[in-house]
């Protein structure tokens, strides 16, 4: 007699999860239709690269650059940035000046002038993310200023037409 009890309070539990899902799934979709700029997510892992190296804008485009380190070793070893330098910058410069700028996570103060925007350095699993418009076409280098990140690859270019 206890097992037709059972099926009906399993049955309602059921119908009563699945109408909850529902409901968080509608309300987890509203902020995605809130107005603000595209957001581009670029991955930096153990490996030293990003997902990414190339992304396409339009001029005037306001876009936000997320950055998520998805790898696990940690910060002192492996930690990555994101750098967006103005257009015909010299990223390999850039990023020989950054190598002995451990005080300033990287980032050389005699080159601040080159930078449009930068993440903070970040350690495993940790994310940031910068708003950046391109008022101008060209092309705009990015990089990871951790030493050594650049020159095995940890680079791009924002293309902006």
């Amino acid at each position: 007699m206890k097992i037709y009890l059972l099926l009906p309070t399993v049955l309602l539990a059921l119908i009563l999860s699945g109408c909850s899902q529902k409901e968080e799934a509608t309300v987890s979709a509203a902020p995605a239709a809130a107005a603000g700029p595209r957001t581009i997510e670029i991955t930096a892992n153990d490996a030293m690269k990003y997902n990414l190296n190339a992304i396409s804008l339009a001029v005037g485009e306001e876009v936000r650059l997320s950055l998520i380190n998805i790898g696990s070793m940690p910060k002192q070893a492996m930690a990555h940035n994101l750098v967006v330098l103005k257009a015909g910058s010299d990223a390999a410069a850039f990023s020989t000046a950054a190598a002995p700028a451990i005080a300033t996570d990287y980032i050389p103060a005699g080159l601040a002038g080159e930078i449009i925007a930068h993440t903070k350095m970040l350690g495993p699993k940790q994310s940031d993310s910068i708003v950046v418009k391109f008022t101008e076409a060209g092309e705009y280098p990015f990089l990871c200023s951790f030493p050594a990140h650049f020159q095995v690859g940890m680079k791009g270019i924002i293309t902006v037409k």
